[in-house]
């Protein structure tokens, strides 16, 4: 896995369609609206191999209090592609400029719980980095490296029927528990590259 290359991740990246269906964390026959969301997910090279870079949200936000997540959020009006939303959140967040951000793709789309449809864009940080975190948004950043989260021993898989979904479950890492869309959208990625 430290044998890939940005080069192998961007091809893996290209692949696989950005308009691919994603998954559903909703009941089928739910038809809220959908809130259209993109968030980055920050791969960087560190210590000898490839690492996620994540954040604990802080209590005031206004959903997702306190869960583990890349940074991103809601799009804007006037925001035409996803890339804009994932680098303008992460700028907002914790200060990424967009000329810090190599990026090379999406992977498919996610339709979460609470009604946002998220677009996940792959790109790869600058690093080392100095962070100006937004601290009303928040709490931690932190990194995972890849190694570990392709282990499938961290991980516990359940399946939800009622929702007809499964759940994705990381063991705590750093004392953080990954879990969620973030889960999901972290193997997604793992799957993508192979791993």
């Amino acid at each position: 896995m430290n044998s890939l290359t940005e080069e192998d991740i961007r091809r893996a990246l290209q692949i696989t369609p950005a308009s691919s269906p994603g998954h559903r964390e909703i009941a089928p026959g739910d038809e809220s609206p959908l809130t259209c969301a993109a968030v980055l997910v920050p791969l960087l090279w560190r210590d000898g191999g490839w690492h996620l870079l994540f954040t604990r949200r802080t209590e005031q936000v206004e959903s997702h209090k306190g869960q583990v997540s890349f940074p991103g959020g809601a799009c804007d009006e006037g925001e035409a592609r996803p890339e804009e939303t994932a680098l303008r959140e992460a700028e907002e967040e914790l200060g990424i400029l967009p000329t810090d951000v190599r990026l090379l793709g999406r992977l498919g789309e996610l339709i979460t719980i609470t009604h946002f449809r998220v677009t996940p864009v792959v790109g790869i940080l600058q690093w080392p980095m100095v962070f100006h975190v937004n601290r009303n948004e928040v709490e931690r950043v932190f990194t995972i490296p890849l190694d570990w989260l392709a282990n499938r021993r961290h991980r516990w898989e359940f399946f939800d029927a009622e929702r007809q979904r499964s759940l994705i479950v990381f063991q705590p890492y750093d004392g953080e528990l990954l879990w969620g869309a973030t889960a999901r959208i972290t193997v997604d990625l793992l799957n993508v590259l192979g791993l």
